[in-house]
């Protein structure tokens, strides 16, 4: 009895044949080398008069650093990410598959799933910012869907390019719920897996979940100011941004708050403690100690002018989060983006931690309790980022200002760099740098 052939892997093996054929014949006409399905010899023809011939050149990378960190965290599809996360990227994780999500021209935005198979996968530039649209690699899932505009599997030797006969891929392209412009595309890359035949509908259906999720963000935006649904009224989107800002912006309902770096600190203290702070206690936190003996209450003294001064402020602006007293206290929760950085490292979710943080918080202060919370911030972040072991987390997170001189950081990207990885140069390159310095 024989074994049996999978059809992707039939698939494959014509498509191999008629990669050997190619040299010798043309796409153009009736010598089309046999066995190809009309989907991939259409994607060949487009993919030869775009390139020429399926040379082995990696995806050119199209987005880098600071720029793709910018670009992606502006794009639409990234209110959809928590979407994909639980639909696709956890129950790919130790399974051999990838997960990529890109923009509407093919340039990867995410690329997250199993770590080993990342790595490989940057050998053939597989990874964030690169451009993988059949203008630059020639057929691959994600471009040949955008260029289709609709779901489709290409299997192993499909691929235009030999570099990425290895890999099988499934992608849907993402459309506009309301105008049905393309927006984006889902990508699910790994072995045979990767091409199942259940692998296709459950790709439509995640795609399907984030449609239907920027319909809800753009109807839920939509609502008139003061609109509430059946739960007690509260301010929409009360969040206090600290990280990467000298002062702090409060973000209420859509409107963009600028603080003092003192009322910052006050709010970001009471954030922390929302059970609230005894005067002394708040004073404590809120004034460092300068070497001279303080004058008996004089700290609480100038600290309730200061709550004068931030209660009149926020009772014009916002009169929802005006503090209590007695203990000082918040009427209700107030989130800082710290905060959502260190709950999204505990929930293991290091890529949008890195989205999120900005930077160090509040560099300027010199209040005991805000650097003791910036140093728990930024430790935790680092460690984090170094125990995860992608390559890509660990390249976004040097990204930052603060991991500029950090060598053990910097050397941890080398060892996790494939070899023939493009990102190794500049790596050591800081390296370098660095020890040259020292």
């Amino acid at each position: 009895m024989h074994p049996r052939i999978e059809p992707s892997e039939l698939q494959s093996h014509r498509a191999q044949a008629a990669h050997d054929q190619l040299d010798r014949c043309s796409l153009s006409g009736p010598a089309v080398p046999g066995g190809l399905r009309t989907v991939v010899r259409e994607s060949w023809r487009r993919s030869l008069r775009a390139l020429g011939s399926p040379g082995p050149a990696a995806a050119p990378l199209a987005l880098d650093g600071g720029e793709l960190e910018e670009y992606r965290r502006h794009h639409q599809l990234a209110a959809v990410m928590p979407v994909i996360g639980r639909l696709l990227v956890q129950p790919a994780q130790d399974t051999g598959l990838l997960v990529a999500v890109g923009d509407e021209h093919g340039r990867l935005l995410w690329v997250d799933g199993d770590r080993a198979q990342r790595r490989r996968a940057e050998s053939m530039a597989f990874l964030p910012g690169a451009d993988w649209s059949e203008a630059a690699v020639g057929t691959s899932a994600p471009g040949t869907a955008l260029a289709l505009g609709r779901g489709i599997q290409i299997s192993g030797a499909e691929h235009f390019n030999p570099a990425v006969h290895p890999w099988s891929c499934t992608a849907v392209p993402v459309h506009d719920p309301d105008t049905g412009a393309l927006v984006g595309v889902v990508d699910i890359t790994g072995r045979e897996a990767a091409v199942a035949p259940h692998t296709l509908p459950l790709v439509q259906a995640a795609v399907a979940a984030a449609e239907a999720q920027l319909r809800i963000n753009r109807l839920e935006r939509a609502l008139p100011r003061g609109t509430h649904r059946s739960e007690p009224a509260r301010p929409a989107g009360v969040l206090l941004e600290i990280t990467g800002r000298d002062q702090g912006r409060l973000t209420v309902a859509g409107r963009r708050l600028e603080l003092s770096l003192r009322h910052t600190e006050i709010l970001t203290l009471l954030a922390l403690h929302p059970r609230g702070l005894r005067a002394e206690e708040l004073a404590e936190l809120l004034y460092p100690e300068d070497g001279r003996p303080q004058e008996v209450g004089g700290r609480t003294i100038t600290l309730r002018a200061e709550m004068v001064r931030l209660r009149r402020f926020l009772a014009a602006a916002c009169p929802e989060l005006v503090p209590q007293s007695r203990p000082y206290r918040l009427p209700q929760e107030l989130s800082t983006d710290a905060s959502r950085v260190l709950a999204q490292l505990r929930r293991g979710a290091h890529r949008q931690a890195l989205e999120t943080y900005r930077g160090e918080l509040l560099p300027r202060s010199t209040a005991p309790g805000i650097a003791g919370f910036r140093s728990e911030v930024g430790l935790t972040l680092r460690e984090a980022v170094l125990a995860d072991g992608a390559p890509e987390t660990l390249l976004c997170y040097l990204q930052l200002p603060q991991a500029r001189d950090d060598a053990e950081a910097w050397r941890c990207a080398l060892r996790l760099l494939p070899a023939r990885s493009p990102r190794r140069a500049a790596v050591v390159a800081r390296l370098q740098e660095l020890e040259a310095d020292i």
